[in-house]
């Protein structure tokens, strides 16, 4: 191969999606591409058809108003013109330096889609599948749950082996199943297993086809069943049924039969830790108790991501525990008491209210009082207040910084006053209302008189779906947090200090999702908090497109996986668990779905900019 074409097989096999071309793939690709130079201020694309791959140099895309889109640099490709991504703003430019380029049909490009899978994925039809390929990459890329690779298949057995002789009818062996209330039963011939017989057995070999329940049960079982040793992992058996598509099979010790482990039993298995740790929170008797019980949230967290859990299911399973400590802590205070001398809710806000949270975060709380609330109640909900704040302290939800906490009297207060807090806020929005409205306007019940606090909602989303003034101001405030991606699509770190050289995956890259999507509920006056479900609900009312709100969705899902192992790793090295997360420490796909994600953001916060001309509210 000649050196030049050589230089350009070495450096598109270094990046992705080239990187998954086999040998002769890549060494038949140079000869197809053509080499182009272009001198600062020359129109891009110089013409469509055509991929671009900038080999050095930088070129600034802009819209049809003007503004830039982005820039990109060495490394970047340009792919708009063979329509393989879904952008809404189409993007073009010039170049901002003298810049080389390396140039492929789309018909090439084409090709080599067809010829390859992983290539084609990696340049599917949107950004939003190309994020969804990577959260499956994500969650599936860590070293799989705890409990599946140290528990025996043997430790899940609870009863002995449920068996039939094959010579049993049809009948008969339903009435056993029925009988022990079991899914299935093994067959037996002379001391052997030589079948199976499932529910789904009876109801697709006997019952739809109009078999008589007299006839042999050996006409309808599974025959010489897959089996697998008590001392297998777990691991094991969940993925011989995922790869038969199978949900039982007969646990063996040498030759002999010693139990059945069914697909249920895996699962059970799986949330079987976040189940005692609730049961425990239940059964506690003094903070002592639920102190020792949330030391092991970093531990329930880690089983978690281990087992790929989604981070929106992680952040409801945390979230949930913690609303358990609250609510255990608040029984507490009223054995202590008394009951209370009017109705209240204790609300949770932030990310525990959005069932967003990860161990151990700060903790954001109010109470909110019937009207009936007297100056003489005040010492009562003080100290039940103070009881409850305290006890989450102590497990490790330390207190909030901004005092935005039930303890605080302002923020324990009867519905009037709550109303009269947020009318103000909506109507004369200022800063301190900006600021607070990350937790205010994202409350949820835990525990007391739900009504009150739905009679609070039902009011606050009525204002705030008639003040567009309100909503232009929280759309400002949601373009202060901007994903850390700078031109040249580079990311944007901290320089100096305890950071240096990370980024907050959290305030760069959830939080301004998080806000864009508050921004949406609160202009279409939507009771969801959660972000995910705020997005799905935008999208039904038609204030968001579908495509840019799944899109976020997957932004968001990604790079809170991305977040949620960065925890998970520091939580293995009895290291606290922050979001400050090194970009050199990802792969290099990584890195390029990371940017894929922040250009979603950008995007929609770009939209929304426009959409109530949010500049000037700043």
């Amino acid at each position: 191969m000649e050196v030049e074409l050589l230089e350009i097989r070495q450096f598109l096999e270094q990046r992705p999606p080239f990187n998954f071309l086999d040998d002769e793939q890549l060494d038949a690709l140079p000869a197809d591409m053509e080499i182009r130079y272009l001198r600062r201020g020359s129109r891009f694309p110089p013409e469509d058809g055509y991929l671009y791959i900038v080999r050095s140099g930088a070129i600034e895309l802009r819209d049809q108003e003007g503004e830039i889109c982005e820039k990109i640099a060495e490394g970047d490709i340009y792919t708009t013109s063979c329509q393989l991504l879904n952008f809404r703003r189409e993007c073009r430019g010039a170049t901002a330096e003298d810049t080389l380029v390396y140039i492929m049909t789309c018909d090439r490009l084409k090709q080599l889609c067809k010829a390859s899978d992983a290539f084609n994925k990696h340049f599917s039809a949107s950004v939003k599948d190309r994020l969804k390929q990577a959260i499956t990459a994500v969650q599936q890329g860590d070293s799989g749950d705890i409990s599946i690779m140290s528990v025996e298949v043997g430790e899940l057995l609870r009863m002995e082996p449920i068996t039939v002789d094959a010579s049993a009818t049809i009948q008969d062996t339903a009435r056993v199943m029925s009988d022990r209330n079991v899914s299935s039963v093994m067959a037996m011939e002379s001391g052997k297993l030589v079948g199976v017989v499932t529910d789904r057995d009876l109801r697709r070999r006997c019952v739809a086809v109009g078999r008589s329940g007299d006839e042999p049960v050996s006409a309808i079982m599974t025959r010489d069943p897959v089996t697998i040793q008590q001392s297998s992992l777990m691991v094991q058996a969940l993925m011989t049924m995922t790869r038969l598509h199978i949900h039982h099979l007969p646990v063996m010790n040498g030759d002999q039969l010693v139990g059945m482990v069914t697909a249920t039993d895996l699962a059970r298995q799986q949330s079987t830790n976040s189940a005692y740790l609730a049961v425990d929170i239940r059964k506690a008797k003094n903070l002592a108790d639920l102190v020792k019980a949330s030391n092991r949230l970093p531990d329930l967290q880690l089983q978690l991501a281990s087992a790929s859990a989604t981070a929106l299911h992680i952040g409801e399973a945390i979230s949930s525990i913690t609303d358990s400590l609250t609510v255990r802590m608040i029984e507490m205070a009223e054995e202590q008491l008394g009951p209370p001398p009017v109705p209240y809710v204790w609300m949770a806000g932030g990310s525990q209210a959005r069932h967003e949270q990860s161990s151990h975060s700060d903790q954001d709380n109010a109470l909110l009082i019937s009207n009936d609330y007297l100056p003489e109640h005040e010492a009562y909900f003080e100290k039940l207040a103070r009881f409850v704040n305290d006890g989450l302290n102590e497990c490790g939800f330390v207190y909030c910084p901004g005092d935005a906490m039930a303890s605080n009297p302002k923020w324990r207060q009867p519905l009037k006053v709550w109303k009269g807090y947020f009318k103000k806020w909506i109507e004369t929005p200022q800063p301190m209302a900006l600021m607070l409205s990350s937790i205010f306007f994202d409350l949820r019940p835990v525990h007391g008189d739900q009504a009150l606090f739905h009679r609070l909602q039902k009011k606050v989303l009525k204002w705030t779906r008639e003040n567009r003034i309100f909503i232009a101001y929280m759309a400002a405030n949601a373009l202060q947090h901007r994903p850390p991606l700078g031109f040249f699509r580079t990311f944007v770190v901290i320089h100096g200090g305890k950071h240096d050289d990370t980024f907050d995956i959290k305030h760069r890259g959830i939080v301004p999702i998080t806000d864009l999507a508050r921004v949406y509920a609160l202009s279409e006056g939507l009771a969801p908090v959660n972000t995910t479900d705020r997005l799905q609900a935008a999208m039904e009312s038609g204030a968001l497109s579908h495509d840019m709100g799944e899109s976020l969705e997957d932004a968001l899902e990604f790079i809170a996986s991305l977040r949620i192992r960065h925890q998970a790793d520091q939580i293995r090295r009895n290291a606290a668990p922050d979001n400050y997360l090194d970009p050199d420490k990802l792969s290099r796909l990584e890195r390029e779905h990371l940017k894929d994600a922040f250009k979603v953001i950008q995007s929609m916060q770009s939209a929304l900019e426009h959409r109530y001309q949010a500049g000037r509210f700043r």
